[in-house]
């Protein structure tokens, strides 16, 4: 695992875009946006791709299919099942001390 971006839910895009006024890497109209964080990216989620209620680390796997029962199997608790996205497959979990965090990876 690597931590690929930080994922913040938001209300609207083009709102929390000017807010942070972090130079954006990537958009997908008002679903998601990246921005360039420096060492980690800053990930915008509208209302469409809410995954989390707050903001989550989110890490970058090989297969989140894979990865969910080994994390499980370490004492993390499914949130939201593995789902596949418009450009990634994703799955929400929440650790041994009860924190939020994404797993995904590219289709």
């Amino acid at each position: 695992m690597i931590v690929g971006n930080v994922l913040i839910p938001v209300a609207d895009l083009d709102e929390a875009i000017a807010f942070y006024g972090l130079p954006v890497k990537f958009r997908d109209g008002d679903r998601f946006a990246a921005l360039n964080g420096g060492g980690v990216t800053v990930a915008l989620a509208g209302p469409a791709e809410h995954v989390t209620d707050s903001a989550a680390p989110s890490f970058k796997v090989d297969s989140v299919r894979q990865a969910v029962p080994d994390l499980v199997a370490r004492g993390a608790e499914v949130v939201r099942e593995p789902e596949d996205g418009p450009h990634e497959t994703r799955a929400v979990l929440r650790d041994p001390s009860g924190n939020v965090f994404v797993l995904y990876s590219p289709l």
